[in-house]
């Protein structure tokens, strides 16, 4: 393995976040203390808590979840679109690189930024309410295998993308919904018996789910059905990245 290019292409795309540093550290502080402002005061004034936690620690984990998820699409989606964009992604195709190699210094990088705005949040939300995370190491690793599953995504979405715009669809039309219908803000349990089953076709449930029970020891679905989506969903990106270098889907063209 080319450890060298790995950290060359991980290297630079951190050089490019660390540019806009305050950028990348102001926006989640704001974004996070409006979301307080407004779920946290108006709704939390009328709703004191969901399953025994209060309101304002209980919307954390989805908070968390909704920032990670799009940040790592976008850092992800950007980082392999922009070479492609300007047609250095040749000069990377030629060189003595494996496409197991690219992606790792991408993904990685993509994955990394997500994990730290994911902290910075965590950070800010504790200034807020006080957060008990029951279990801190099962937290870490939902955190980092949905930065490292939704980074994977991002890249597919950056070889697919054919301009800017396309880039932001699939972020802003699919996703964000799809948190914000996966209980990120409330319990599924909430729901009429019928909107809880529409809602368990929603893959972003599996994932909130299973983070918010590392935090508070409850969930709306099995554990062990939280683990086998994310795994799933890892094992899918995977395959579709070895299809795309394999075929040269939108890169070789």
């Amino acid at each position: 393995m080319n450890l060298r290019a790995i950290w060359a292409i991980y290297k630079y795309e951190m050089a490019r976040f660390f540019r806009t540093l305050l950028q990348s550290f102001v926006s989640p502080v704001l974004s996070t203390s409006l979301y307080f402002v407004v779920f946290g005061a108006a709704i939390g004034s009328r709703i004191s808590e969901v399953e025994g936690v209060a309101y304002g620690a209980f919307i954390v984990p989805g908070l968390v979840m909704l920032s990670v998820m799009t940040q790592s699409i976008t850092n992800a989606a950007f980082g392999i679109y922009f070479p492609k964009f300007i047609g250095t992604i040749y000069e990377l195709l030629s060189a003595p690189v494996s496409f197991f190699e690219v992606v790792l210094g991408y993904v990685g990088a993509a994955a990394t930024k997500a994990m730290f705005i994911g902290v910075v949040i965590l950070v800010t939300s504790s200034l807020f309410v006080d957060l008990d995370i029951a279990h801190p190491l099962a937290m870490v690793a939902f955190l980092v295998l949905t930065c490292l599953s939704f980074s994977l995504f991002g890249f597919i979405i950056g070889i697919w993308a054919q301009n800017f715009e396309q880039l932001q669809l699939i972020p802003l039309l699919i996703v964000t919904p799809l948190v914000f219908l996966g209980g990120s803000f409330y319990s599924i349990s909430m729901l009429p018996p019928a909107w809880q089953t529409i809602t368990l076709f929603n893959p972003v449930v599996y994932l909130i789910s299973g983070f918010r029970w590392s935090f508070f020891g409850q969930a709306d679905v099995a554990i062990g059905l939280s683990l086998l989506a994310i795994a799933a969903f890892t094992t899918i990106c995977l395959v579709l990245i070895w299809a795309i270098f394999k075929t040269g889907y939108r890169i070789r063209a």
